[in-house]
């Protein structure tokens, strides 16, 4: 699927409103994901805050585990944003969500526009990896 072919605007609707259900009471940085499935269902999630910050949840974790939740699949296209509804760079641990569950050919919205993982994620690791062993 090519970046024409994906409603962004419904993508970012969606992860916007993932925003008023993240739970941020230390960092008050509210963040929301919503991702496209190859199967064309819409998932998304949001940020979950904890006391010992090494076990926040980000958003990208949410959306994750309601695609598995929901019958799997691969991703096809993602949006993350902040509070403001801006687009937002994953972190590298969800950038690696990302490319295990979408791969390189998956379309990222970010501040720079739409990119493939393959170049927000260069050289990744994953599975073939692995499978190499």
């Amino acid at each position: 699927m090519s970046a024409p072919d994906i409603d962004w605007d419904a993508l970012h609707a969606r992860a916007v409103e993932m925003t008023t259900h993240s739970y941020a009471p230390y960092s008050g940085y509210r963040v929301g994901v919503a991702g496209l499935v190859d199967d064309g269902r819409i998932v998304a999630g949001c940020n979950v805050e904890n006391a010992g910050y090494g076990v926040t949840l980000c958003a990208e974790c949410g959306m994750v585990s309601e695609l598995h939740a929901t019958g799997g699949g691969r991703l096809v296209a993602a949006y993350c944003v902040d509070g403001r509804g801006e687009p937002l760079m994953p972190c590298g641990r969800c950038r690696q969500l990302l490319w295990e569950n979408g791969g390189a050919d998956c379309l990222l919205m970010t501040p720079e526009g739409v990119l493939p993982m393959s170049e927000v994620l260069p050289q990744a690791f994953g599975p073939e990896n692995l499978a190499q062993r």
